[in-house]
């Protein structure tokens, strides 16, 4: 494990002076088959594995679960060693954002959308650290999950415009059995609270089956409203190449599904790529 953000710089410049290449899977811990899945991807991908532990407290708003987010640093610890990660980087606050070193980082109008209309700053937040901690390791990768697909989206938006030297790679959603996308936040569900969540993907399949935006939409509405004790945020369609939200009653090809709700305290999100015949 290294801590600091000198130590993990020179790290990875030795590991470049012999010519390996550097994958990055970021995350703020309670670690799961979800992250195992994009670990296993840097893998292919590089000679040389950084995963990085870090709770950022800048894409925490007001109210939010900062203090009680999930924190397991033992068990994160085993479950790297078990995969075999090159490096485990678990810096504190003052070493991602030291005294005098500012880090600009906007998500634009995209990221005052949906998850960050809910959640003011949000994406602000996450392009900064991504960016940061990007600034510190130099990978050659650095991998997302799709299930945050408006962070995938602002993400790769903010390396193409900056034209950063890094190639972002999207990991397919890992579900559980029973569907429910994996996620630390999983961990706040009551047991009849999770079964209540299995709503969520199996309104996702049925919206596959419709042949309009407009019908998926009305599938997932419905079928969200009608579980108790479920609040939805949103659900909406929106274009893969824009992250902007469509009229439901043009015609299209294809449109992602965007979904969030509340389980009592829990926010859940998910989506679905959908396409139509034409």
């Amino acid at each position: 494990m290294v801590t600091t953000s000198s130590g993990m710089s020179d790290i990875v410049a030795g590991w470049k002076s012999e010519g390996h290449s550097v994958a990055f899977v970021p995350t703020m811990g309670a670690l799961h088959q979800g992250h195992g899945a994009l670990i296993e991807k840097a893998s292919e991908l590089a000679d040389r594995v950084v995963v990085s532990i870090f709770v950022n407290p800048l894409q925490f708003g007001t109210g939010e679960d900062f203090d009680s987010y999930p924190r397991r640093d033992e068990a994160d610890q085993a479950f790297l060693r078990e995969r075999r990660v090159d490096v485990l980087f678990m810096p504190s606050v003052d070493e991602v954002y030291p005294p005098g070193v500012v880090i600009t980082a906007a998500a634009g109008p995209v990221g005052d959308t949906f998850e960050g209309a809910s959640r003011p700053g949000h994406f602000d937040g996450v392009l900064r650290v991504v960016k940061r901690l990007c600034a510190i390791i130099s990978p050659d990768f650095a991998l997302f999950g799709r299930k945050d697909a408006q962070q995938l989206f602002l993400v790769d938006t903010m390396v193409r415009n900056e034209g950063l030297p890094i190639t972002i790679v999207p990991v397919d959603t890992v579900r559980a059995p029973d569907g429910l996308a994996l996620s630390s936040r999983n961990a706040y569900l009551s047991d009849d609270e999770r079964a209540r969540a299995l709503a969520i993907p199996v309104a996702l399949a049925e919206a596959e089956r419709a042949t309009t935006l407009s019908g998926a939409l009305a599938v997932v509405r419905e079928r969200l409203e009608s579980e108790p004790g479920l609040t939805i945020d949103y659900v909406a369609g929106v274009d893969p190449e824009t992250f902007h939200q469509l009229d439901e009653d043009s015609p299209l090809r294809e449109a992602t599904l965007i979904v969030a709700v509340s389980l009592s305290t829990t926010r859940l999100i998910d989506n679905r790529r959908l396409h139509f015949p034409q």
